[in-house]
């Protein structure tokens, strides 16, 4: 699967009292499916994962493919602490059509002892790798995942790329050179954009043809098939290496500029355009402009991801026409100075 470009994170939304808000998240992901984005991210970090029950989460699952253009990436947040959960969720995800799931380290592992916990982490992800269905993505928060752990995953066939939450310039260096031997084949359309599993499904039915009863044109005989019209989907297979996303604003372009292939920003969510603006430009060879795009981005993004976090990035959703709404207790809604703070500094980013 393909990852480059901007795969958006979803935020979860709620009602006032706390329950999941399934009608919100389908009318977000409607509106996020005519952005420029190139995928979306469910259950990523941002969207309050560990909050849900595993039925509100297949439920989540559920509504945000329903809700999605075919034409999108589309990505699910499956992680549990037992490998054996992780895996029920996968089965889940493979099974509503997503694209590929990523997989964040356990919270239960012996931080205590280096070696141990190397162990366990390889373990982790090679079980949940060995089994799963479709294509895993590691995700990494402050380096939880060292440069050795992610190249001795990245040989594994289904291990695709990392999301790397605040990359910096030097790690993304490592990690591509640590993974440089690491080759995918990938499906991709005629332009070298990435074909979902979900394209091909409905080429699939295309081609198949529509079985229509001769009754009905000749009073009687065999059936006959029928083909559709439209255009066909044109495909192509593309070597891609070890898949890179950076997932931190501030840091965005500086990751591309070290070799990552895309970005998946918490702050997309609540200015998707503004975020997609830096790959357009960083893509174009242009520079200067995307540093400019950067720029305007930089004390907004900081101020919302770093400092008030997923209830500050809702709020900023609320203000550019989608919903965000509260956080789930125990979060807390951003006070009214924050908000405040986050209208000003939101000032000239609307989508």
């Amino acid at each position: 699967m393909l990852l480059e470009g901007l795969q958006l994170p979803l935020t979860t939304p709620f009602y006032p009292d706390g329950r999941l808000n399934l009608r919100k998240l389908e009318r977000n992901v409607a509106c996020y499916s005519k952005t420029p984005a190139a995928g979306l991210a469910v259950l990523s970090e941002y969207g309050e994962p560990s909050m849900l029950s595993d039925e509100e989460t297949r439920q989540t699952l559920q509504t945000a493919i329903e809700a999605a253009a075919a034409e999108k990436v589309v990505l699910a947040g499956v992680s549990r602490d037992s490998v054996l959960a992780t895996l029920a969720l996968i089965d889940h995800a493979a099974a509503l059509a997503y694209d590929a799931v990523l997989v964040s380290p356990p919270s239960f592992v012996h931080a205590a002892d280096k070696a141990r916990q190397t162990k366990e982490l390889l373990t982790y992800f090679q079980s949940v790798a060995d089994r799963s269905t479709i294509p895993v993505i590691l995700c990494s928060t402050a380096g939880s995942l060292s440069v050795e752990i992610v190249a001795e995953l990245a040989a594994h066939p289904k291990i695709i790329g990392l999301a790397e939450r605040s990359p910096t310039s030097e790690r993304i260096a490592l990690l591509k050179q640590a993974t440089a031997d690491v080759k995918h084949d990938t499906t991709v359309t005629s332009v070298f954009a990435a074909v979902t599993g979900r394209m091909l499904a409905r080429q699939q039915a295309s081609s198949a043809g529509t079985m229509v009863s001769a009754d009905t044109l000749t009073g009687g005989g065999a059936a006959l098939a029928v083909s559709p019209s439209g255009t066909a989907l044109k495909t192509r297979t593309r070597t891609v290496g070890f898949q890179i996303l950076a997932g931190g604003t501030a840091t965005m372009l500086d990751a591309l500029l070290a070799g990552a292939v895309g970005a998946m920003p918490a702050f997309a969510a609540c200015a998707p355009q503004a975020c997609y603006e830096v790959l357009a430009a960083w893509k174009d060879g242009d520079r200067g402009l995307a540093e400019e795009k950067q720029a305007r981005l930089k004390d907004a993004a900081k101020r919302l991801e770093e400092k008030s976090g997923v209830a500050a990035i809702k709020f900023g959703c609320d203000l550019n026409g989608y919903f965000g709404g509260i956080p789930r207790l125990p979060l807390l809604p951003p006070s009214g100075e924050d908000r405040t703070e986050i209208e000003m500094l939101m000032h000239g980013l609307r989508n």
